[in-house]
């Protein structure tokens, strides 16, 4: 019997690299079929990819824009008068911050002793002055009447002379005086005219001698009297009262402090009225006018109101705004709230935008990157005006285009990007 080879056979192991060998033939071909599909996609112009989670898309559209400044405020009361000290003395304030207080009612007083004796002092003057004035009188109407009796007596002497002149003339006729008596007659006659001639205009102008000395007696008590009523007006005003009704704002000074004239003493807020004010960049400062729109924001509630005021000077780089809006009784404002607000410059219709991201400054308003597909690209354009959440296009866009709206730093200025 003939044996069969089996005695013969081996049993050889495969070796590793067989093993590896289809694996590895496998993932090659899988790595150039998708090579061969990114260079079919785009060409040897992609060089870069992004994760898309990294970054925020707008897509291109036509609308209204409103173009505004974003700014932070505080409210203030339109009507906050700053009470000063009108003399140097001792004040006493009266009033405590926070206290309601009706227009008229008293603050606060000064007490000042040299304003209080130059009032007595004046006032004595003026009573002194008075009783001049009337001894004026007196002594006028106690000249005026000799006046008067020295007219009456040379009225007297006339007509006496009269009498004698009237009867030389009929003696002379009969030839029973001489010629002499009869011209002494006559110039006698003649002097009793001139005297009383004399003597009426010596009364008349004895009456307007005093008249004239009466009235700068009375000019002199008018004036002092002014005087009087000058300092009355600054000691009543050393009881200093609420030119509004509202509430006590800030002590200024100390209680029972020496202050100086002018100082300011305390504030009286005048709650019936507030307005907002704004710090507004003075980039923008040509730009804002008068009753413009602004949307005031306190906390969750936005009210709008008007541009009223705008100051003519810079501080800080600033121009400080104010803002009227109509008066809510739920809003509960208080002095010196803050709030934040946008200031509304223009509205305009049919524009091409697209929403406000970092875009803008990274790729300095010029370069932007669209999307379509996975494919990002490197685009020119030419942005206009600026909200504070679109930006108009100019150029480089259409209605429904997608961009790429934050930050362009990551694409590295690379002309096409895969957008995984």
């Amino acid at each position: 019997m003939i044996k069969d080879t089996s005695g013969q056979d081996k049993q050889v192991a495969p070796s590793l690299g067989r093993r590896l060998q289809w694996p590895l033939s496998l993932g090659a071909a899988v790595l150039l079929v998708s090579g061969l599909v990114w260079a079919s996609v785009n060409g040897s112009s992609v060089s870069e990819s992004i994760d898309s989670t990294e970054l925020r898309f707008a897509t291109l559209e036509r609308g209204t824009l409103t173009r505004d400044i974003a700014t932070n405020g505080k409210i203030v009361a339109a009507n906050a008068p700053i009470l000063y000290s009108p003399e140097r003395g001792t004040v006493t304030l009266l009033a405590k911050p926070g206290d309601r207080v009706e227009q008229g009612d008293v603050v606060a007083q000064i007490e000042s002793h040299g304003l209080t004796n130059s009032l007595k002092q004046q006032e004595a003057l003026l009573e002194g002055m008075q009783s001049a004035l009337e001894r004026t009188r007196l002594d006028a109407r106690r000249e005026q009447l000799k006046a008067l009796q020295t007219m009456d007596m040379a009225k007297v002497d006339l007509d006496a002379a009269d009498r004698e002149s009237r009867r030389g003339d009929q003696l002379i006729e009969s030839d029973l005086i001489s010629k002499i008596d009869f011209e002494k007659n006559k110039d006698d006659l003649h002097k009793a005219k001139l005297l009383f001639a004399h003597a009426k205009q010596e009364a008349d102008l004895m009456k307007d001698t005093l008249a004239f000395e009466l009235k700068n007696k009375a000019l002199e008590v008018d004036r002092q009297a002014l005087v009087v009523a000058e300092l009355e007006r600054q000691v009543a005003a050393l009881n200093i009262t609420a030119p509004v009704g509202g509430i006590i704002g800030n002590w200024l000074t100390e209680q029972k402090a020496r202050i100086e004239q002018s100082q300011p003493i305390l504030t009286v807020v005048d709650l019936s009225a507030f307005e907002a004010e704004l710090a507004v960049p003075e980039s923008y400062a040509d730009e804002l006018g008068l009753g413009m729109d602004v949307e005031l924001s306190f906390g969750s509630v936005t009210v709008m109101g008007k541009l009223s005021s705008i100051s003519p000077e810079v501080r800080d780089r600033e121009v400080t705004t104010r803002v009227r809006f109509k008066q809510d009784d739920n809003l509960h404002l208080r002095q010196n709230q803050r709030l934040s607000a946008r200031v509304l410059l223009e509205n305009r219709s049919d524009v091409l935008m697209v929403k406000r991201g970092a875009f803008v400054s990274s790729g300095g308003g010029r370069v932007v990157y669209r999307v379509d597909g996975d494919i990002a690209e490197r685009t020119e354009i030419q942005l206009g005006a600026r909200s504070m959440s679109h930006v108009e296009v100019l150029q480089g866009g259409e209605v429904g285009d997608r961009w790429v709206i934050s930050s362009i730093e990551p694409f590295k200025q690379a002309q096409q990007v895969l957008v995984r």
